[in-house]
């Protein structure tokens, strides 16, 4: 019944996709708004057969139908109830199933928005784009990931998920979060190609799909961040990300997509960088299918990736078809591109995001460059070629303070021109609380000059956001943090706080391993201090369940009661460690087992690995501000005006939409902008990043 009723649904989804495809396509083609307008129910179709697939795969699972070889590979009796829901995005044909069922949720939210301009042909273009993906996704299910084939000769039990991926709950939360991001990305791009195919190049389409790109970066940031909190807490060596393959393919739509929420406003203010915003939200999208391909091909070596697989052909396909359509477009269009306005001064807003993009066009660059070189280079000569960690290191490091000196300067900058006493009075506070951290940060002896100076520009930048949100609260109270430009720099200072733990972490961390015993002998110790921190061997216990077996070493860190061990599941012979983890606001004290306990009672021994690390907590803390700052910038500020929906998503012309947050500026700076909007003035930012 389960593979009957999964079959049902997938084919659903994809005849509802190809006739979505063929009857909008018509509509469009005969200028017939009934047929445009019959987009609604598709993509009921298409979200309601995705809908029925999610929901007998779920069924299959919690029921244990090893009948289907997808239960058979990757479920067991013994898997807990929250891994055994999440079974469902751990292997490849469940991971597409997720997509395509996140997607029909885009499709309906998409013809709910716009449910009163389905016939419009911006929109309707942008819906039969989406149909485009849709039917990609759902012809993967009905051929090589096809998630439903049944076996003939069903086992009575399954392995069960990698063990890495039924060891801590946030497995069941970190993967849907990235691709409600991946997913998201579709919808700007959708709207970015039907305003190439349709001409209307104005602002129209940004300010329609503003919000969805930025849900989608937000869902995006907060997958990565518990994918970094996994990492720490499961791996067992201390980091949080190790520049693999597959964390970099989540990266890359991360940054080009940062690179477009900054870009978008320059469009909106000026109609400036049209190429850039087009190019930057098709390139999200594009990488968000490419880091498909590198995940799921089976072409890279990774903790995270799925095995070999021959949908890599077809992602691959999939991925230069996105490339060739959108370079095509930009080309076509490239007249209706350019903009009559030119940037008066680098030292402007406009300057600062131009630089801005060129920052964050060389830093997806490197990542970019670093994750494929080994395929490229393997695939010409046939040998395997490994970049490593030094590599992403020494590349990214200045990349990253001069973005971190970007977010400082620019949100003072004001539009067109700014003069030196007008950057000399907006820079005196910020630059005197950065001057204030590098202090403190010498006092309680920080070394080296790289991370000196990021702490040094953390502060600047710091300062800098504070200093608007302090202006903006002081005119219009609490109220005055709503909007994208207060809202932006709370997302600043998420990032600011985890460069701050980034640097510090990297720089001053402290790691020894060691053998403790029950009761001290010569050469075996019952207890070591690592950098001010005392951890006591106790003794062994046995956590065993009928899921796993578990052995662990008692151990208090100062005091307090952790227990580090090794698991075994019952039909894997691997043996997988189960850090633990002591965090606290100065630091974070991370042991390991190196391998199982020796002996019993008095006797005991274990051998571990303790890692101190400063600041680890802050990453975390910065992910959560950097989600509160996302969610403050997808409501409009006070000062917002009303746009009339009947005129925002056909608007071509180059005048330019106000910045929401932005009030009239007094003294020499005003009038700069003259003919352009509302005059920026300290409540606007360069470097919001929403």
């Amino acid at each position: 019944m389960n593979a009957a009723l999964g079959t049902g649904g997938v084919i659903l989804g994809l005849v509802a996709s190809l006739g979505a495809i063929v009857t909008v396509a018509m509509g469009i083609r005969g200028d017939r708004p009934e047929l445009m307008r019959m987009s609604r129910t598709y993509a009921w179709m298409v979200a309601g057969g995705a809908a029925i697939a999610f929901v007998a795969m779920q069924r299959a699972l919690i029921t244990r139908d090893f009948s289907l070889e997808y239960v058979a590979r990757n479920g067991s009796t013994t898997t807990p109830a929250l891994y055994n829901f999440a079974t469902l995005w751990s292997a490849l044909e469940g991971s597409i199933l997720l997509w395509a069922f996140i997607l029909g949720g885009y499709c309906v939210a998409v013809v709910w928005k716009f449910r009163d301009r389905l016939s419009d042909k911006l929109v309707a273009w942008a819906m039969l784009t989406m149909f485009v993906v849709t039917l990609f996704f759902f012809a993967l299910m009905t051929g090589p990931a096809n998630p439903f084939r049944v076996l003939a000769n069903p086992p009575i039990d399954g392995p069960g998920p990698n063990p890495l991926l039924q060891n801590h709950p946030l497995m069941a939360f970190h993967p849907p979060m990235l691709y409600l991001g991946y997913v998201g990305f579709t919808v700007p791009f959708a709207f970015a190609i039907a305003a190439l195919v349709t001409g209307r190049l104005g602002e129209g389409w940004l300010i329609e799909t503003r919000r969805w790109t930025l849900f989608a970066w937000t869902f995006l940031t907060v997958g990565i961040i518990l994918g970094a909190w996994w990492s720490h807490e499961v791996l067992g060596w201390g980091g949080y990300w190790a520049w693999d393959p597959v964390e970099n393919a989540s990266l890359l739509p991360w940054i080009t997509g940062t690179a477009f929420l900054h870009s978008v406003m320059v469009q909106e203010r000026r109609g400036m960088l049209r190429v850039w915003n087009l190019s930057l939200v098709c390139a999200t999208f594009a990488l968000t299918i490419l880091g498909t391909f590198l995940t799921r091909s089976g072409v890279l070596d990774s903790v995270h990736a799925f095995s070999d697989s021959n949908i890599g052909p077809m992602l691959l396909g999939f991925f230069a078809l996105i490339v060739l359509t959108t370079v095509g477009l930009v080309a076509w269009r490239g007249d209706r591109l350019r903009s009559p306005a030119r940037i008066d001064s680098p030292a402007s807003r406009e300057g600062a995001f131009l630089l801005n993009n060129i920052v964050f066009a060389a830093f997806a660059f490197v990542v970019l460059l670093g994750t494929v070189f080994p395929l490229i280079a393997e695939s010409l000569n046939g040998e395997k070629v490994t970049v490593g960690v030094p590599y992403f290191e020494r590349m990214t490091m200045p990349i990253g303070l001069v973005l971190l000196f970007l977010m400082a300067v620019a949100p003072v900058l004001p539009w067109r021109k700014a003069s030196s006493e007008t950057l000399r009075t907006r820079l005196l506070w910020p630059g005197w609380v950065g001057t204030a951290v590098l202090v403190i940060s010498v006092l309680v002896g920080a070394r080296g000059l790289a991370p000196l100076i990021a702490f040094f520009l953390a502060g600047f930048a710091a300062g800098s956001a504070l200093r608007q949100l302090v202006l903006a609260t002081r005119r219009q109270g609490l109220r005055g943090l709503l909007g994208r430009t207060n809202g932006g720099m709370i997302v600043h200072l998420g990032v600011i706080l985890i460069a701050v733990a980034f640097a510090a972490s990297n720089a001053y961390q402290t790691e020894r391993e060691t053998k403790l015993c029950v009761t001290a002998v010569e050469g075996c110790a019952s207890s070591v201090t690592v950098s001010g921190h005392k951890v006591e061997f106790v003794g062994v216990v046995d956590n065993s369940t009928n899921a796993r077996k578990e052995t662990g070493a008692k151990l208090l860190i100062d005091g307090k009661e952790f227990t580090p061990a090794i698991q075994q599941f019952p039909n894997g012979s691997q043996q997988i460690g189960k850090p633990t983890v002591r965090n606290s606001a100065r630091n974070s004290v991370l042991i390991a087992l190196l391998d199982l306990p020796q002996g019993e009672g008095k006797d005991a021994s274990v051998r571990i690995r303790v890692i101190v690390q400063p600041l680890i907590v802050w990453l975390w803390i910065g992910g959560a501000v950097m989600a509160f700052g996302s969610l403050l910038a997808a409501f409009p500020g006070k000062r917002r005006r009303p746009t009339d929906p009947t005129s925002a998503l056909p608007s071509e012309s180059p005048q330019l939409q106000p910045d929401p947050d932005s009030e009239p500026e007094s003294g020499k700076d005003a009038g700069q902008d003259s003919g352009q909007g509302p005059q920026s003035n300290d409540l606007e930012t360069a470097g919001a990043s929403t």
